[in-house]
């Protein structure tokens, strides 16, 4: 596998840096980059041999460190669509043999409709509306993976107080 560090902007996109400016700069000490290193080469294996009992390939992926009392913890979402590509593994090589694009379940559609009704997150862009069919459309490929990976029917449930419901849930953790 390939990790490419990326570090957080001031503003718009994470910047790509290279592993020996991160510990000549002191970003991260040595030490704790290796870790970091070995945290994701480790959760990248075993998403890989998840995704493909589940007949996908993990493409890629992004994970987010983070320090707590000077230890490496990992931070945010693993392995979601809004982190990370899959390919439908049955397809994949008659795809790539065909010189056709890959099925794939992320975020990568909703990137391109952005972009194709002229937005790119630039500084003073504001977001297009959405319409209700493509919410839902997004709601849908996003059901169907969570479904996919886990085998398991997508339950919905209501979303009232569910900022309560997630506030109570996160004092037990504070």
């Amino acid at each position: 596998s390939i990790i490419t560090p990326s570090t957080k902007a001031d503003q718009g996109h994470d910047m790509d840096i290279s592993r020996e400016e991160i510990i000549r700069t002191g970003l991260v000490p040595a030490e704790q980059y290796e870790v970091m290193e070995s945290y994701t080469q480790k959760l990248f294996e075993f998403g890989s041999a998840y995704a493909q009992k589940q007949g996908l390939i993990l493409v890629d992926t992004k994970y987010e460190f983070g320090l707590i009392d000077d230890k490496v913890v990992l931070m945010d979402e693993v392995h979601t669509p809004d982190s990370s590509r899959y390919f439908y593994l049955d397809s994949y090589e008659a795809n790539q043999f065909n010189g056709l694009p890959q099925q794939q379940l992320s975020k990568e559609f909703v990137r391109q409709w952005l972009i194709e009704n002229g937005f790119q997150g630039k500084e003073g862009q504001k977001i297009p509306e959405m319409t209700d069919a493509f919410v839902n459309t997004v709601s849908e490929r996003y059901i169907h993976l969570y479904e996919r990976l886990t085998s398991e029917t997508f339950k919905k449930i209501s979303v009232d107080g569910i900022f309560e419901k997630t506030n109570e849930a996160l004092k037990k953790y504070l």
